[in-house]
């Protein structure tokens, strides 16, 4: 398993070797010890799956505030996905940057995204499915968004994408309050 650090040193990109013969391959997508080793010391509990039918599709930027903020580790379990993590924790040095990272069944990539750090992807193919590890369960009470489209990322798309009702309604980046201090060094 190799684990680096991307531009956001918090937000990891994790890939687990894939061992392939004939048959296909066998991968060890998640080991608590190994990522520990790392600087990764989360206990996950619970497991998201989503598939989005349309090549376009947007969904997010989104977190949930604390006391249930959570940490997820993303991956692709189907077709390909385009998967974003902005910095929204207040006095941090790198407030409001993103990062993004092709995520694919193929490459079989993943992302660490610590709390603090709103999440959004775009779907690249038909019927992409996104699989991602959560450690905290889903509270509607601190669900949030911000806009897709107000944190200066490069999408890599230049259609219409499909959003959601809640997605096409979130507040702008600018216009954001966001819940979380940063309380490290860089």
């Amino acid at each position: 398993m190799i684990v680096t650090p991307t531009a956001l040193p918090d937000v990891l990109m994790i890939e687990p070797a894939r061992h392939g013969d004939t048959r296909g391959f066998f991968s060890e997508s998640w080991n608590k010890a190994r990522l520990e080793g790392h600087g990764v010391s989360v206990d996950f509990v619970q497991d998201n799956h989503s598939l989005s039918s349309a090549p376009g599709t947007v969904r997010g930027l989104h977190f949930q505030s604390p006391p249930n903020a959570q940490a997820k580790l993303v991956r692709c379990g189907r077709g390909v996905l385009f998967d974003v993590a902005v910095d929204i924790r207040k006095g941090s040095p790198t407030y409001g940057q993103w990062v993004g990272a092709e995520l694919s069944f193929e490459n079989g990539k993943q992302l660490f995204i610590p709390e603090g750090f709103a999440h959004g992807f775009i779907t690249r193919t038909p019927d992409t499915e996104i699989i991602y590890k959560c450690n905290a369960y889903y509270a509607p009470e601190s669900d949030g968004a911000i806009r897709w489209d107000s944190c200066g990322i490069d999408w890599g798309f230049d259609g219409t994408p499909e959003l959601s009702a809640k997605d096409a309604a979130a507040p702008a980046f600018a216009d954001f309050d966001s819940p979380f201090t940063w309380e490290g060094a860089a």
